[in-house]
C-alpha cells in the first residue's frame, strides 16, 4: 500500500505506518505534520484509545508483582465502586435502581464488564448522564483530577451488572486510576518507570514538551479542518492522566511495546496469553458490535475471533484511536501493525484507510 496516494487525494494531510516481522521492519512516511513540517518516522502523534493497550498491560505488570489479582473487589483500592447502583433496565431513568449483584473485580474492569461505559446507544439516561458527568462531553483533557473525577463516576449508576455487559471506554479510566493507588504513583509515573523506559519508549506520554513539539501534528477534525495545534491540549500533563486516551507515541515506540508483547518480555506468556484472549461470551460480542464489528475483547484491546475479512487473523490482537491511528500484534506470525495519521475519526468504525493498510500487512 502507497500511503502517498492516500495524501494526494486528500484523504489525509500525512500519515506513518510501520509493519514489523523480527527484525524486518518496514516503515512509510507520507505528507504533512504541522505547517510545512514532512512527516517523518518519529513524528509524535495523538494515540488516543490506542492508550487503552497499555493501561492493561500496566495492570498486568502490578498482577505479576502479586500486588492485586484479577478476582479482588476493585472496591479495596476504589472504595467509592464498593456498592455501586445499576439501573434497573438499559432504559430505566437514572433514579431508577437497584444495588449491584456482586462486587466489581479487576478482571470485570480489564474486560470492560464493570457495568460502567458506553452502550451502543449513547441516548440512554444512564448512557447520557455518564458522559456529560464523568466525561466531560467527551473532552478527557476537561475531566477532574482522578479522586474528584472517581467520586462523580459514583454517583452515576451502572448500565450493567457486573460480568454481565461489555461497555466501552470507562474502565480503562477506572484502570488508570486504580493503577495509581495501587502503586503509590502516577500513572505517568508508573508507565514511565515500568513500561516507557525498560522498553526504549522515549516519546510516549501524557504530554509533548517544548523541545519535542517540531516533531508533533497539527490534529484535524474528521472534516479536515484543524482541531488541535502542536501547542493545544497535549501540551501539558492534564489533571487526569486518561489511559483510556491521553497518551502520544511514535510508530516505532508502538513497535517495541508490540513486539515486547510478542517476545514475553515485558510480561510472562501467561500475562500476555490472557491480555490477547477473548473473554467475551457470544452475546457480548454481539451486543458491541458497533465498536467491535464482531470480533472479541481481551484486556484493553479487541481480540479478532472469526475471519470476517482478509486482515482478521485469529488471535490478533490491538485497537484503534479517535485521532485515526491504529496498533495491532499477529502472534500467528510474529507481526507488529502500526497505522499513525493526525484525522480524527468520525464515529467507532475503522476508515477506510486503516482497512485498506490491514489489508495490505495481512
Amino acid at each position: 500500500m502507497d500511503l502517498r496516494a492516500y495524501v494526494d487525494d486528500g484523504t489525509v494531510p500525512g500519515a506513518v505506518s510501520l509493519v514489523a516481522t523480527g527484525d524486518s521492519v518496514e516503515v512509510q512516511e507520507a505528507g504533512i505534520a504541522c505547517g510545512t513540517t514532512p512527516m517523518r518516522r518519529d513524528t509524535i502523534f495523538r494515540i488516543a484509545s490506542v492508550s487503552k493497550t497499555i493501561t492493561a498491560a500496566a495492570v498486568m505488570l502490578l498482577v505479576e508483582d502479586g500486588r492485586i489479582a484479577l478476582d479482588d473487589p476493585v472496591g479495596k483500592w476504589l472504595p467509592e465502586l464498593y456498592e455501586p447502583t445499576v439501573v434497573r433496565t438499559p432504559e430505566s431513568p437514572i433514579d431508577d435502581v437497584v444495588p449491584a449483584k456482586r462486587p466489581i473485580t479487576v478482571s470485570d474492569v480489564l474486560t470492560f464488564r464493570a457495568g460502567y461505559g458506553f452502550p451502543a446507544d449513547f441516548s440512554l439516561p444512564a448512557a447520557d448522564l455518564l458522559i456529560r458527568a464523568a466525561h466531560s462531553g467527551g473532552d478527557f483533557h476537561s475531566q477532574p483530577a482522578p479522586d474528584e473525577w472517581l467520586a462523580t463516576l459514583a454517583t452515576v449508576p451502572m448500565l450493567g451488572q457486573p460480568g454481565e455487559s461489555w461497555l466501552y471506554h470507562t474502565c480503562a479510566d477506572i484502570q488508570s486510576v486504580l493503577i495509581a493507588r495501587v502503586s503509590g504513583q502516577s500513572l505517568p509515573d508508573f508507565l514511565a518507570e515500568r513500561v516507557f523506559e525498560p522498553l526504549g519508549m522515549p516519546d510516549t506520554a501524557f504530554e509533548v514538551p517544548p523541545g519535542k513539539r517540531d516533531r508533533f501534528t497539527t490534529g484535524y477534525s474528521h472534516d479536515l479542518k484543524p482541531a488541535d495545534p502542536v501547542d493545544g491540549k497535549w501540551s501539558t500533563v492534564p489533571a487526569f492522566p486518561s489511559g483510556g486516551g491521553g497518551l502520544v507515541s511514535t510508530a516505532d515506540d508502538l513497535r517495541k511495546f508490540g513486539q515486547a508483547l510478542l517476545g514475553d518480555t515485558l510480561l510472562s506468556r501467561a500475562s500476555v496469553g490472557q491480555l490477547t484472549t477473548d473473554h467475551l461470551t457470544a452475546g457480548q460480542r454481539a451486543a458491541g458490535e458497533v465498536f467491535l464489528e464482531g470480533q472479541g475483547w481481551g484486556f484493553g484491546g479487541s481480540v479478532d475471533v472469526a475471519q470476517a475479512n482478509p486482515w482478521n487473523v485469529p488471535g490478533r490482537y490491538g485497537w484503534i484511536g479517535g485521532t485515526g491511528t491504529t496498533f495491532h500484534v499477529i502472534p500467528a506470525t510474529g507481526t507488529v501493525t502500526v497505522l499513525l495519521t493526525q484525522v480524527f475519526l468520525a464515529g467507532p468504525s475503522p476508515t477506510a484507510l486503516m482497512r485498506d493498510f490491514w489489508t495490505s500487512a495481512s
